[in-house]
């Protein structure tokens, strides 16, 4: 069957089969629709009658939230690359007799095929139910023309589903709901949290989004998306689920925000594991003399796919870890160098473990070029860069034998930066000339893949003779640690020496794949590897194109 970008899937089901039936029906969408699959609930929904179905609200009860998050559970299973996003226009606490949609809501993502869980049992009406699913959905929802209909469970007895759910509670509902977080790459976890805040709210939804000092101690925080793009992103998403909502977000730079300031405010919307963050917003609202916000617990959702060093339930530092070691951003095409060797120019702050990267590179089989020993030689009597440094810094940078000594030199330019600019505009253009030949001689020696591990790849501009840009990271307390640990120097001298550097975010910014070493170094092998695995894979398409 063809694939679709974009689908509308309706569950008809009662909701006590629903749970049961999900992981099937949302397999059976994956292999049809391949980026947003929305998800509207008509439980009952009957569409083998001539007369055409219209849509009604559906109670908003604690089943219903239970089935959200079975949904959203399940789909990290079965189609954990799948957008899924279930809609709420027509789920409401207290349901109203007119029609939940007076106008086609326009959705982020315009569908181009409906499908549904209906099932017809003489395959005679299959038709009739296509159409009837076609112009169900048009009524809903802008759909693209020639709009696709798919049952996905043709012959399926509709009788057989079992009755109706018992009524389950009706759920609590607050004009004014707030929720915090970081909310970065927008995972099932999230979906819950926000699709149960919006079923609570009645009338605004206040979303606090963790920026700043409130990223500092995240894992891999480089990674982490900026704040304007997890904005617009959590925009576009509740504009989609429940678009009657007033939505305010903020930034939050301190674990409250307006969480204790806000008298309008009634409920707060918590996890197991932040329920103690809601305990102390209460406590400082209790101190502001506000009433205390109703907690609301939503449950965790564990992850099926997690490694053994990743938290067992779903989580965006997870979802950044497998992040290391993929393309994160496609090379820009160099028609500049030859497309073979294939060059890496590998970079990363003092003690990030480039080097050794570097190594596992070039025993999976690339051409090892090290520009910092390059610089060495350049600086080397007879050197290219030799003669002109000496007259540039003077003769007292000259050990008794004539050679340069490197840490005198160094003082003299460390702290002054027209004097490193001097320094580096000798040297580095020296190093590009030495890197361009080894290169040449990899491509004589018929190497497909050349790592040029460059610690100043990014600051020098040297982007312009390699193919793609690779970072490794670790976090600055480690750094420290690893830097006095290797060259017995203090704490404070190492941590002036990454304040001269490039930050990690700063690299990221260029990164076309990243690498972290701060675990164990089979760990950072299984990074190496899955980077090289795909880039013979980048390089293969390149070949065949």
């Amino acid at each position: 069957m063809a694939m679709f970008s974009t689908g509308v899937l309706v569950l008809t089901s009662p909701l006590n089969s629903l749970p049961l039936r999900i992981a099937p029906v949302l397999t059976s969408a994956a292999q049809i629709v391949e980026r947003t699959l929305y998800v509207h609930l008509h439980p009952g929904l009957n569409l083998s009658s001539a007369a055409r179905p219209s849509p009604v609200y559906i109670p908003a009860t604690r089943d219903v939230t239970s089935l959200i998050t079975s949904l959203y559970s399940k789909a990290a299973d079965v189609c954990s690359h799948l957008d899924i996003r279930v809609l709420l226009t027509n789920i409401r606490a207290h349901s109203l007799s007119h029609n939940p949609f007076p106008s086609a809501q326009t959705l982020s993502h315009t569908p181009e095929v409906v499908l549904t869980d209906y099932g017809v049992s003489d395959s005679s009406q299959s038709n009739l139910a296509k159409q009837c699913l076609g112009r169900y959905a048009a009524s809903c929802y802008v759909c693209k023309p020639n709009l696709a209909t798919v049952l996905l469970t043709p012959g399926l007895d509709p009788a057989a589903e079992g009755g109706s759910s018992d009524s389950s509670p009706a759920l609590r509902i607050y004009s004014d709901v707030v929720v915090g977080g970081t909310f970065d790459r927008l995972h099932g976890a999230h979906q819950i949290l926000l699709s149960v805040s919006c079923l609570l709210a009645d009338e605004r939804f206040l979303i606090g989004v963790s920026d700043h000092d409130l990223l500092k101690n995240k894992m891999l925080k480089e990674l982490i998306q900026p704040y304007s793009v997890r904005v617009k992103k959590l925009q576009e998403l509740l504009q989609d689920i429940k678009p009657s909502l007033r939505y305010e977000l903020v930034p939050l730079s301190d674990p409250y925000g307006p969480s204790i300031t806000d008298p309008h405010l009634k409920c707060i919307v918590v996890s197991e594991e932040t329920r103690k963050g809601g305990d102390a917003v209460n406590k400082k609202r209790l101190e502001n003399g506000l009433p205390e916000l109703v907690l609301h617990e939503i449950q965790l959702i564990k992850d099926a796919h997690h490694t053994d060093i990743e938290e067992e339930k779903i989580s965006s530092s997870s979802l950044r870890f497998r992040l290391l070691g993929s393309l994160l951003q496609p090379p820009q095409e160099n028609p500049n160098i030859p497309a073979l060797p294939y060059v890496i120019g590998l970079t990363g702050g003092s003690g990030s473990g480039k080097s050794s990267v570097a190594k596992r590179l070039e025993r999976l089989g690339a051409a090892y070029i090290d520009s910092d020993r390059l610089g060495h030689e350049t600086y080397r009597q007879g050197g290219a860069a030799y003669h002109k440094v000496v007259e540039e810094f003077g003769a007292d940078i000259l050990n008794e034998d004539g050679t340069i000594n490197r840490k005198l030199l160094g003082r003299k330019v460390f702290e002054n930066k027209e004097k490193m600019k001097c320094l580096t505009d000798i040297v580095w253009p020296e190093i590009v000339n030495l890197t361009k030949k080894q290169i040449s001689e990899a491509a004589a020696e018929g190497k497909t893949v050349c790592v040029v591990d460059a610690a100043v790849l990014l600051e020098a501009g040297w982007t312009d003779m390699v193919h793609e840009v690779w970072v490794t990271i670790i976090p600055e307390p480690e750094a420290v640690t690893r830097i006095t640990n290797r060259d017995g120097v203090s704490e404070e001298d190492a941590k002036k020496r990454l304040a001269n550097q490039w930050t990690n975010s700063q690299r990221v910014e260029h990164a076309n794949v990243v690498l972290c070493t701060l675990w164990e170094p089979e760990i950072t092998q299984r990074q190496v590897q899955k980077a090289w695995d795909l880039l013979q894979e980048r390089i293969s398409k390149r070949r065949n194109h």
